[in-house]
Parts: structure tokens; sequence; C-alpha cells
């Protein structure tokens, strides 16, 4: 890219290899996001990598800045567009590559102050392709020289993106099932200890759980904080 039109593939088959690691890693979602834009910027020679995710929580969904690896933090805070506003809406409404010439003369690029405060000039943007072909995200590519990213490029940036919106979904997943796997933990501990109240204090089920409630509320401690405390002290008596 950038002042190297025969880069090798070498340094994008090794992005691909950073970027899958991240699925077998302990990191937080956060920290997958993180990875990914500087492995991007650095193997592609740009000045700025951003990297936007659609959130379907939101009502209507909204896209939302999730990392950048050479922007001030507050530039980050609360970043979002609707899904047809600005490059990245674009960039998903169409599901293709978007190169501009010039950020500063585009009409649809909203991030100006940033572009001029930053010195930005040329950019691609690239979807980020998850399962049966849904758009996730955007993947930004900038440079503060004018720079006219050949088809090679982009090619070998979607594949980077397509294998980072796979990191991203599985990492996803993988959270989501710790989640599950410790809201069970819970569920089965505040049970046992319903079954100890029961005992102890001549309860039924719904008054033992009522009881562990109060004294969660009473103590500012969760009810898993107040099971483990019951059966603690139901191993040491």
């Amino acid at each position: 890219m950038p002042d190297n039109h025969h880069q090798s593939y070498d340094h994008y088959i090794k992005a691909l290899m950073d970027i899958s690691q991240a699925v077998t890693s302990d990191l937080f979602l956060e920290d997958v996001f993180k990875l990914i834009v500087m492995v991007v910027a650095k193997v592609t020679g740009v000045d700025i990598c951003s990297l936007w995710l659609v959130d379907e929580n939101s009502n209507p969904p909204k896209i939302r800045l999730k990392a950048t690896q050479a922007i001030e933090p507050e530039y980050m805070i609360d970043r979002s567009l609707n899904l047809d506003e600005g490059v990245v809406g674009y960039v998903i409404s169409t599901q293709k590559p978007l190169v501009i010439p010039d950020v500063l003369q585009c009409e649809i690029f909203k991030e100006k102050e940033m572009a001029r405060k930053l010195g930005l000039v040329s950019m691609v943007g690239v979807p980020l392709q998850g399962k049966k072909e849904k758009i996730i995200g955007v993947l930004n590519c900038f440079t503060s020289v004018p720079h006219e990213f050949s088809k090679t490029d982009i090619n070998l940036l979607t594949t980077v993106a397509n294998q980072a919106a796979v990191a991203i979904l599985n990492t996803e997943l993988i959270i989501n099932t710790k989640i599950i796997e410790e809201e069970l933990k819970a569920r089965k501990k505040i049970e046992r200890a319903k079954e100890i109240i029961m005992e102890r204090q001549s309860l039924n089920g719904d008054d033992a759980y009522r009881w562990i409630r109060k004294r969660s509320m009473d103590s500012r401690k969760t009810m898993l904080e107040v099971a483990e405390a019951i059966l603690l002290s139901n191993e040491l008596y």
C-alpha cells in the first residue's frame, strides 16, 4: 500500500494468523477490536485504521466506532451513525468496498473536522462479512498523502476484514457461552443455598428464596455472594 506497491503477501498472511489466534485466546472482545486495527494498520502501512460494528441492540440499529489505533480516546466516546449515514453506512448498504481519493471533497464523509486535524487524505472502507454474507461492520483505512488503492489492495483488505469478522463473531460466541455457564453455576449455588435455608429455618422454597433476596438487598451484595456465604457457613458447621 502507501510507499510500497510490492508489499509481500506474507504480511497479510501474518495478519490473518494474528487475528485468527485471537479466537483461541482469552482476549476480551475489546482487545480483539484493538488487535484487528493494530494488525491491519501495521501490515498495510496506513496512518489510521478504524473499526465500526453494527449494533443491532439499538432501536433503530446503529453502527458504532469500536476501535482505532491512532486517535485520541475522547474521539471514541459514543461515536455512532445510522445504518444509512456516512461512509460506513454507504459500505454497509452497498455491501461493497468504497475508495475515496480525498475525504475532504467527499460529501458523504462525516468526519471532516477529524480529517483536517489529523491531516487525512485518501481512504478505503471495506465491509466485514460474517456468516451467510451478513455485513457486521466496516473497516476503514486512511492515508495522510494522496493514495490510489489498487484492486489488489482492496482484495487483500477484504480478506483480512472477513477474517476479522470471523474472529469477532467467534469471540462473541465464546463470551456468551461463558456467561451462560456462569449463570448456570450461580443458579445451582443459589438453589443449594435455598435448600440449606429451608432446612435451617423450616421454610418452604419460595420463602427461602425471598429470605436470600432480602439478605442480598440489606447487605448490598448479590444473591450469588449471599448464596456462597451460606454454602461456606454450611461447610464450616
